[in-house]
């Protein structure tokens, strides 16, 4: 067993499993792992003002602990859990604890695709030019007031936990007062979440619209005019998705950009169908 003052890392009860359990608190220190540990699990642990930078984890598992302060620049995750339903072994499906990272930084931090991010909350922390990408394990993740920058690519952010609500405590994920406007959002999906608690990128390309439903049967008879049928499939399909999605997700409003209208169309048609699109209603936000 090693100590870092009140944090202390155990091995793992089953002999064959070569992960530490970390319980304790831990403050204003670097975290190394100890030689031949790359496999860790914060269980019940609160660490303050911590310095992971740089650091290489086989495997980050995290239940009901907290993060506050942490820098976690340039650290690669190889398999990542931020807040698992139980320490070992099976969980009672009755108390699902919640594990919150508040202030932290996760600058050119490598999430593995399809974290599980489980019952998480993130309260003020930046992810700058972080790896997130193919997210969709993010059902009960929460974030409030966080700061993201560079490219965000397939994730999904969800305002209604999908599942578990009765051991989540909650029947709403909190998503509010995210500052998304240094952000490249690229099949980015927002699921039941107030649109106008953000803020957007401020780039020509993106509107924060209303009335999708409306505008899309609105530019519909433009688009049949086009005398190339395949420019008109691609973008008949494509704005159909978005009314439905739209309305399905977030009350027929939604984050609109010229990819939108057809991302195999070419530019100038994809920008002229864009802004008859936006023409056709007032914008309930920035541009």
């Amino acid at each position: 067993m090693s100590t870092f003052e009140q944090l202390s890392l155990h091995p793992s009860p089953e002999g064959w499993d070569p992960t530490c359990i970390a319980r304790g608190e831990f403050r204003g220190q670097r975290f190394e792992l100890p030689a031949g540990v790359s496999s860790v699990t914060f269980d019940q642990a609160r660490l303050v003002d911590v310095d992971f930078s740089g650091t290489r984890f086989a495997e980050f598992t995290v239940h009901s602990s907290e993060f506050e302060e942490c820098d976690f620049t340039d650290v690669v995750f190889e398999r990542l859990s931020m807040a698992t339903t139980c320490r070992q072994g099976t969980w009672d499906g009755v108390h699902w604890p919640q594990s919150v990272f508040r202030d932290c930084v996760f600058r050119r931090t490598r999430f593995p695709y399809s974290t599980f991010f489980g019952n998480v909350r993130f309260e003020r922390c930046t992810f700058d030019r972080s790896r997130l990408r193919d997210q969709t394990h993010t059902f009960e993740a929460e974030f409030v007031d966080c700061v993201f920058r560079g490219r965000v690519q397939n994730v999904n952010f969800w305002g209604r936990p999908m599942q578990d609500q009765t051991a989540l405590g909650r029947e709403r994920n909190d998503f509010s007062g995210n500052d998304l406007t240094g952000a490249e959002l690229d099949y980015v999906a927002f699921h039941h979440i107030d649109l106008q608690a953000q803020r957007w990128p401020g780039l020509p390309g993106y509107a924060l619209l209303d009335r999708i439903s409306a505008r899309v049967a609105a530019v519909l008879p433009l688009v049949e005019q086009w005398p190339d049928a395949r420019q008109r499939n691609k973008a008949r399909f494509s704005l159909e998705f978005l009314a439905d999605t739209a309305l399905a997700q977030n009350d027929d409003q939604a984050l609109v950009s010229p990819l939108d209208m057809g991302r195999k169309l070419p530019p100038a048609l994809r920008e002229e169908l864009f802004q008859a699109f936006r023409r056709t209603s007032s914008d309930t936000g920035p541009d």
